[in-house]
C-alpha cells in the first residue's frame, strides 16, 4: 500500500524487451539530446527529480513526482517530447512505479535486465547517468538513495552468484564468434570504425586475444590517433576507410552516425577483391552502421547487437539456477529497501 503523502517514484522507458533493434533506432538519442530531455522533464511542475538513462539498448526515465499529475498524464507528457513523439517510444515502452521501479533498478544494475544477461557494462552506464544527473542538480534524496543502493545490490549479486560468469559482454561474444569463423584471431587483420568507449573496450579485448594487426578509423582525428597509439594500431582517415575494407578480415563498427556508414554496394565491391575469403562484420552501433542487406552477400557474415545477444544467451540454461537465485535476492532487497529506507524517509519528509 502507498500513502497519499508519498511522492511517486516511477520509470518510463523502453529497451530490447519492448522494442526490436529497428524500433530502438528511432529513439536512440545523442548525449546532448538526452540532456535536453532531462531539462524538459525538470521543467514540469509535477516532477521533482529525474534521471535519463540513455544507452545503445535502452532509454529509461527515472523520476519522482509530487502527484499533482497522474502517471498517465506524465506518460503522455514524456512521449510528446519532440525527440520521442514521432518514434517507436510512445508505442513500445513500460511504466513501473514504487516497489516495481525499485526492483527494476536493482535488476538492471545486476545485469539481470540486460539484453545479454550478466553483462557488466550497464553498471558503468548507470553510474555515469547518475553522476551527470547529480551534477545537473536533477536528483534529490530519493533518486540518490535508490541508485546508491542499486549499485550495492549489483555488486552483491555479482559477488554472491555466478550470473556474470565468463565475462559476459558484447565484445567478448563478438570476438569468440570471430574466433570460431577465422580460427586464431592473431592471424586476422581487423578494422575498428569508431573511436569511442566501445571501440576502446573492443581494442582492449582484441589485444588480450593476441591480435597485432589492428587499424582504427574515426571522425575525430585526435581520438582516432590516441586510440591507435594506445593499442599499437594503425589509423586510417575516416573518409578513406571504405576504400580499404577489402584488406581486412574483420570490421567492427561502433559510431554514433545517424545513417549507414557502410552500404551493401561498398561491401560488394570489397569482396570482389578478396575471392573465397570471408568478411566478418560486427555492427555494435544503434542506429546501425552497416546496411542490413549486406548479410545476403556471399562470404559476408554480418552480426548486429540483437544477433550477438541471441548467441550470448544460447547457453543461458546453464545459468538458470543462478538467475533464479539472483532474482530472489533482488526481490528481497527491493522490498527491504522500500520498507526500511524509502517509505520511512518519505513519511518523515511529508509530516
Amino acid at each position: 500500500m502507498t500513502s497519499e503523502n508519498e511522492p511517486l517514484l516511477f520509470i518510463i522507458g523502453s529497451s530490447h524487451e519492448q522494442a526490436n533493434l529497428e524500433e530502438r533506432e528511432t529513439f536512440s538519442l545523442k548525449e546532448d539530446e538526452a540532456d535536453v530531455l532531462a531539462n524538459y522533464l525538470m521543467a514540469h511542475q509535477s516532477i521533482e527529480e529525474c534521471l535519463v538513462l540513455n544507452t545503445c539498448n535502452r532509454l529509461e526515465i527515472y523520476a519522482v513526482s509530487n502527484k499533482t499529475h497522474s502517471i498517465n498524464e506524465l506518460h503522455q507528457f514524456i512521449c510528446s517530447h519532440p525527440k520521442l513523439a514521432c518514434t517507436s517510444f510512445p508505442k513500445h515502452n513500460f511504466t513501473k512505479t514504487q516497489t516495481d521501479a525499485i526492483e527494476h533498478t536493482f535488476k538492471l544494475s545486476s545485469g539481470l535486465a540486460s539484453q545479454m544477461i550478466g553483462e557488466t557494462e550497464i553498471l558503468g552506464q548507470m553510474k555515469q547517468a547518475f553522476t551527470k544527473a547529480k551534477q545537473s542538480e536533477h536528483t534529490g534524496k530519493t533518486l540518490i538513495r535508490l541508485f546508491e543502493k542499486s549499485f550495492q545490490a549489483g555488486k552483491l549479486i555479482r559477488t554472491q552468484t555466478e550470473i556474470s560468469r565468463g565475462q559476459v559482454s558484447i565484445g567478448t561474444v563478438a570476438l569468440n564468434l570471430a574466433n570460431r569463423i577465422f580460427g586464431k584471431l592473431e592471424d586476422s587483420r581487423i578494422l575498428l570504425v569508431g573511436s569511442g568507449d566501445v571501440s576502446e573496450k573492443t581494442a582492449q579485448a582484441l589485444k588480450t586475444k593476441g591480435v597485432t594487426d589492428m587499424t582504427v578509423s574515426g571522425r575525430s582525428k585526435d581520438k582516432t590517433d590516441s586510440l591507435a597509439e594506445k593499442f599499437g594500431a594503425s589509423s586510417i582517415h575516416f573518409e578513406n576507410f571504405k576504400n580499404q575494407i577489402q584488406h581486412f578480415d574483420i570490421v567492427i563498427t561502433s559510431t554514433s552516425a545517424p545513417d549507414f556508414i557502410i552500404d551493401t554496394a561498398t561491401l560488394q565491391k570489397a569482396i570482389k577483391h578478396r575471392p573465397n575469403r570471408p568478411l566478418f562484420l560486427i555492427d555494435l552501433a544503434v542506429p546501425r552502421d552497416i546496411e542490413e542487406s549486406a548479410a545476403k552477400l556471399e562470404n559476408v557474415y554480418l552480426y548486429n547487437l540483437d544477433a550477438l545477444a541471441k548467441i550470448a544467451n544460447e547457453n543461458i540454461a546453464l545459468r538458470k539456477s543462478e538467475i533464479a537465485k539472483a532474482t530472489q535476492m533482488i526481490k528481497a532487497q527491493a522490498w527491504n529497501f522500500w520498507l526500511q529506507s524509502f517509505r520511512r524517509s518519505m513519511f518523515q519528509k511529508h509530516q
